[in-house]
């Protein structure tokens, strides 16, 4: 990559966060402010970046809208699949993906070990919501107040197994240690010879848009044995898949 290209990256990726002046840019380039204002001035011809009304950089319409353009050419599932297929082979595990539409959440991908038993999940059926990780994962990183409309409407806290959690308070406290610590568990609570870990997806704006998961049965590996062996690239994998949806640290 050339180091004009690199640096209008680096320019768009910097005022995106907020409106910058032209100095700023400078100092965080490492360049003179008069380099600065050549890449801006650049960037504003293309309308890239705009000048604001008291002289500060931001993000221009052209890219707002070439943005909107780019959702519509790369949903989650199409960006996911390469990377879940990776983490399915690494792993030896079967692989979901989940997607929040609207007020539920829906299994999006599966990806079923080559040698192993295939689970039970499929395509486009909601998820079971106090039960599965993914929707942990997914709720835990949502406004309180919308998760808590979405169970509302879609969670019953029926009990399938002995370690379901049929109680919204324990489930609340359940969100709470999963925010804290960045991914989920499904400690049996659908089936109880599966577990599973799970972790959040954010899109280009920060928001959680989905979860992807690692489920294997307990014969083969329980959550201590996931944990080790498995969460380091389950999280890598989210990660990856965020930054391609456009997130940023």
């Amino acid at each position: 990559m050339s180091q004009t290209v690199s640096r209008a990256i680096d320019i768009l990726e910097f005022v995106a966060r907020e409106p910058r002046t032209q100095s700023q840019v400078g100092a965080h380039l490492g360049v003179h402010r008069s380099t600065a204002l050549r890449l801006l001035e650049s960037l504003t011809d293309g309308g890239l970046a705009r000048r604001l009304p008291d002289g500060r950089y931001g993000i221009g319409l052209r890219l707002a809208g070439l943005a909107r353009l780019a959702e519509e050419q790369f949903g989650l599932t199409d960006v996911a699949r390469e990377h879940l297929r990776g983490l399915g082979a690494r792993t030896g595990h079967t692989v979901h993906l989940a997607a929040l539409e609207d007020d539920r959440i829906v299994y999006a991908d599966k990806i079923d070990p080559v040698d192993g038993i295939r689970l039970y999940a499929e395509i486009g059926r909601p998820v079971t919501l106090h039960t599965a990780g993914v929707a942990k994962a997914i709720l835990a990183h949502l406004p309180p107040e919308r998760a808590a409309a979405i169970l509302a409407a879609s969670c019953d806290f029926a009990p399938h197994t002995a370690t379901t959690i049929t109680d919204p308070a324990a489930y609340r406290a359940v969100l709470d240690a999963t925010r804290a610590r960045g991914w989920a568990v499904d400690d049996g609570e659908y089936e109880d010879y599966v577990n599973c870990l799970a972790a959040p997806l954010r899109g280009s704006g920060g928001a959680v848009v989905g979860a992807v998961s690692v489920t294997a049965l307990k014969a083969r590996a329980d959550l201590p044995a996931l944990e080790a062996g498995v969460l380091p690239d389950l999280l890598s994998t989210a990660a990856t898949i965020s930054e391609e949806l456009g997130w940023r640290p």
